[in-house]
């Protein structure tokens, strides 16, 4: 009883690749890059290092997303990311929230300036109609936090 070395079992099929791609894979990674990128970008909202003073304040709820003014150490203005004259920041201003007037502004000042400085820009701020002003500082936890009610 001799059987030929190319027959299994002698029913004759052969291998076929199957071709269909598996998609499962790469739908869960993709659902775990966005869970992941989902839960970063809120952390990377202002890319100026500044060195924020600590404080137990709690956060402030809102829906909106707000523009950030920050003061580094040297003294020197940006909104948001991008760096502005003194004497530029009520324009840009007011040309960032014509659409939107109720946007809230952070002001996160490194704990190494002057208060002074803080101060003019709050006035600068103020002295324009912006009055939903509010000052980032740094839980005594490590986590940015804004003040419960904002400055006016």
């Amino acid at each position: 009883m001799a059987m030929s070395m190319g027959s299994r079992g002698g029913r004759g099929k052969r291998f076929r690749p199957v071709a269909e791609i598996n998609v499962t894979p790469m739908v869960d990674v993709m659902l775990v890059l966005l869970v992941i990128f989902m839960i970063t970008a809120p952390l990377m909202t202002s890319g100026v290092q500044v060195d924020l003073p600590k404080s137990d304040a709690q956060p402030i709820k809102g829906d909106d997303q707000p523009i950030a003014i920050s003061i580094d150490g040297q003294g020197k203005l940006y909104i948001q990311e991008t760096e502005i004259a003194r004497d530029d920041l009520v324009p840009k201003l007011k040309a960032i929230m014509g659409q939107k007037p109720e946007t809230r502004i952070f002001i996160r000042a490194d704990k190494g300036i002057e208060y002074g400085k803080v101060m003019e820009v709050m006035g600068l701020l103020g002295s324009a109609g912006f009055d939903k002003v509010a000052l980032v500082t740094e839980i005594k936890g490590g986590a940015p936090s804004v003040p419960a009610k904002p400055a006016r």
